[in-house]
């Protein structure tokens, strides 16, 4: 039991740590852009304002990696997407849509939906930074904590006062 218990604790402090490395290590924005681009590689969420990194969250992704074709198939679409207006969420606190799958995607047979960027899962919420260590979504982007969807959702809300607001996942 004793063993089962370091253990658990060496691999929580690892995945806070590689978690916590992540956010501070922003993803590259477009010049000029304003948007939120997510790596899915490096599992990073970052806030682009003019061209210039604002924000940066680590983020768990699908469950099997990226690259969604169809539904049901927990992976995270790759793509330029529109985003919705910030909404309550009983199981998430607070869900940003993504506008998955586009026009042009849908003719190429690819299909899914309800996807979209949110906060921890309201039954694991607790687990912090934890979380967003293994890929666990069905193909959404989530964040660790209810204080990062905040901070998003405010950015998503101030920015799309402005124009049309997109997300890149890459």
């Amino acid at each position: 039991m004793r063993l089962a218990t370091i253990t658990l604790v060496v691999v929580a402090t690892s995945a806070i740590s590689a978690a916590s490395a992540l956010a501070d290590d922003a993803v590259a924005c477009d010049a000029g852009t304003t948007a939120i681009v997510v790596d899915t590689k490096r599992r990073v969420l970052t806030l682009c304002e003019r061209g210039k990194a604002t924000a940066s969250f680590p983020v768990a992704i699908g469950a099997s990696g990226a690259g969604k074709e169809k539904e049901g198939d927990d992976k995270t679409p790759l793509g330029t997407y529109t985003l919705g207006a910030p909404r309550r969420s009983r199981a998430y606190g607070t869900f940003i849509p993504i506008g998955f799958p586009t026009a042009e995607q849908k003719k190429r047979g690819v299909t899914g939906g309800a996807i979209g960027i949110h906060g921890p899962d309201r039954r694991v919420r607790a687990l912090g930074r934890i979380a967003v260590a293994v890929g666990w979504t069905r193909g959404c982007v989530a964040v660790s904590s209810d204080v990062e969807m905040r901070s998003i959702s405010r950015w998503v809300s101030v920015n799309k006062a402005r124009g049309p607001l997109s997300i890149q996942i890459r």
